[in-house]
């Protein structure tokens, strides 16, 4: 049985992966479109905006229930990196591998591919490792 907690926790995750990952999206689509940069390192630096978003939110609202705002910043910092490194690498080459494999547009591609590693991957490092009580 999964207790309420765990839901609502879960749900302001999401809700703060959705906002860091629209900024991560929109800056995605302005250095690809409007300054020519390849959409692979596109989703790289549209990952480093929307993982500042994304952090601060986690910090001081998600994982808030005196865990994240008491532990030291830059332990957390550190892990957020790791994690934040694993998925753009994840988001880049899969949307690369769906964008030529299937033909697909790689704004269709990165939206497939950014559900499947938000959810299996950075949601579960950062409640169990990144954001986790001391």
């Amino acid at each position: 049985m999964v207790k309420k907690n765990s839901v609502y926790i879960f749900a302001k995750a999401q809700l703060s992966a959705f906002t860091g990952g629209i900024v991560d999206y929109l800056t995605m689509i302005f250095c690809t479109e409007l300054l020519g940069v390849h959409y692979t390192i596109s989703i790289a630096i549209g990952g480093i905006i929307g993982a500042v978003v994304n952090f601060s939110v986690n910090r001081y609202w998600t994982f808030d229930d005196n865990r994240a705002s008491q532990s030291p910043v830059g332990k957390q910092l550190l892990k957020f990196i790791f994690v934040v490194a694993g998925s753009i690498g994840l988001k880049s080459g899969g949307t690369y591998l769906m964008t030529t494999g299937l033909h697909l547009d790689y704004k269709i591609s990165r939206i497939f591919v950014d559900i499947i590693v938000s959810l299996s991957f950075n949601y579960v490092l950062q409640k169990y490792w990144v954001f986790k009580k001391a």
